[in-house]
């Protein structure tokens, strides 16, 4: 199980206010159902998560945005993927049944949705659909900036991250191995894991992950 993060520490802890940001309420209506669906307290996906009660609670009102690296630890205590996560946050209300391109299983890079972690500018993009049996998800990180995340997040899934452009270090458990354009890592057993641009330009990669079940009860 993981530390709980004491409440005292909530005001360091990461995380921007967004109070009239939609997609940040929806994610803390999918974040807070599925954790009454799991009968979860606050301090129980604490528990679970090490993440404060003081910022779950936060998130699940909507006026603060997580990080990636709280998003990722929070996934990992419901045994989702980050993508799995995001999905009805980043679902926006528009007639996708009348849309041929929808129908043709289509999606355009102009329309398509994005999340951006505020405190570091890390940013991605979905590319495939929350009906595909793979997450394949677009990033980009910018220069000098950096995200990790807890052992946790790869308990139950199989990554692979490609380089698109630039240069991205990637840490896990400890061990840095550094990737240039189409260089890709297969992550194996669970471990921490830091991904890192060193560079003086943003990084583009793209990562797919192979999920498992959509959670554990």
């Amino acid at each position: 199980m993981s530390q709980i993060v004491d409440d005292s520490a909530a005001a360091v802890e990461p995380g921007v206010e967004h109070p009239d940001d939609a997609d940040q309420r929806r994610l803390g209506e999918r974040l807070q159902r599925l954790r009454t669906e799991r009968k979860w307290s606050l301090t129980e996906l604490a528990e679970e998560s090490g993440v404060s009660r003081a910022m779950i609670n936060r998130v699940e009102r909507g006026v603060s945005s997580p990080t990636a690296t709280i998003l990722g630890r929070l996934s990992g205590a419901f045994g989702l993927t980050i993508s799995q996560l995001l999905d009805e946050a980043l679902e926006h209300d528009v007639p996708r049944a009348t849309d041929p391109d929808q129908a043709r299983g289509v999606q355009r890079g102009a329309t398509a949705d994005s999340w951006t972690d505020p405190e570091t500018g890390y940013r991605r993009r979905p590319v495939s659909s929350a009906d595909f049996p793979a997450d394949v998800t677009e990033v980009r990180l910018p220069a000098g900036e950096q995200v990790a995340y807890p052992a946790s997040a790869y308990a139950f899934l199989r990554h692979c991250i490609w380089v698109v452009d630039g240069v991205l270090e990637v840490v896990v458990g400890g061990e840095p191995t550094r990737l240039g354009a189409g260089d890709r890592i297969e992550l194996g057993e669970p471990a921490d894991v830091v991904y890192r641009n060193p560079g003086t330009e943003p990084v583009r990669y793209v990562v797919v992950v192979v999920r498992a079940a959509r959670g554990r009860e």
